[in-house]
């Protein structure tokens, strides 16, 4: 293309697309809760005002990436001038996001972000067409409420999160009332089955004293202290404690102690016939 000196100047285009952030300050959509009373005297109305779905206002700030249409730059110029973006951009940005942000109230703002960015880079797109300009890439980065709703906000999340854990602890406390409940009607059925066992063989008593007995003995054998325990203390007589005793001297490695008392231990277990009452003293255990 030839140009006439003096005459014609050449004008240079960017025609790279170019990053630019523009915030808007813009207003949520507002909606209002009537409560009608209706009495015998007179009709009462108030308005209730929910933080989250009152008017709120809100920055938002949106990141635009653009190019000019290389095929339209003559009447980019003609038109717009070499400063088209800063004619245009601010303009529509700010017009799209007040149409788009308006439909929404504040909670789905925040929850339907997605839907959000997604009609702002279609009419975005639809409107910079109109100019001759391209855009690549249109994205929400900021949105910021007023610090009075982020206030309601977080105290409505705090109100919500002290009701989920009085739930729960009430969950919990009728779980551990169910547990006691089946506990005890466990405990008060083996009370039942242990009392037909005593009532059809009286071994089964005997059984219990000797296992309450063997516990009795093995806590004892592992103590390093010296123990005098009477044969009434393990439930046993002392036909039941001999080999019982032999077990202790045996498990406690203590055979060259048996004197003095477990002399007189030996001969009453050996003699069970003996009076118990004069020879009660005899029936212990000396470890």
């Amino acid at each position: 293309m030839c140009m006439i000196p003096w005459l014609e100047t050449p004008i240079i285009y960017d025609v790279r697309a170019k990053p630019r952030t523009i915030a808007s300050l813009t207003g949520t959509k507002g909606t209002y809760k009537y409560n009608h009373t209706v009495n015998s005297k007179h009709l009462t109305s108030s308005a209730h005002h929910d933080p989250q779905s009152d008017l709120q206002m809100v920055n938002i700030t949106c990141r635009v990436l653009s190019r000019p249409n290389v095929d339209s730059l003559a009447t980019i110029y003609r038109e717009l001038g070499s400063d088209y973006d800063e004619r245009v951009l601010p303009s529509i940005v700010n017009e799209v996001l007040k149409s788009v942000v308006a439909q929404f109230n504040a909670s789905q703002l925040i929850g339907q972000r997605e839907m959000v960015s997604r009609l702002v880079r279609e009419n975005l797109t639809r409107r910079a067409s109109r100019f001759n300009l391209t855009l690549d890439d249109v994205s929400i980065t900021h949105v910021t409420f007023s610090p009075a709703f982020s206030e309601a906000v977080e105290s409505k999340q705090i109100a919500q999160q002290t009701a989920q854990r009085a739930a729960f602890l009430v969950d919990q406390a009728i779980q551990e009332k169910q547990a006691t409940k089946i506990r005890a009607q466990g405990e008060a059925r083996s009370a039942e089955l242990i009392g037909e066992a005593v009532k059809q063989n009286r071994g089964f008593l005997q059984l219990r004293r000797l296992e309450a007995a063997r516990e009795i003995a093995g806590v004892v054998a592992q103590s390093g202290n010296r123990v005098i325990l009477d044969s009434d203390s393990l439930m046993l007589n002392g036909t039941m404690l001999f080999p019982l005793f032999i077990q202790l001297i045996y498990q406690t490695r203590q055979l060259t102690c048996v004197t003095g008392w477990n002399c007189l231990l030996f001969k009453s277990m050996m003699n069970p016939s003996t009076d118990r009452k004069s020879d009660s003293r005899q029936h212990a255990v000396l470890l």
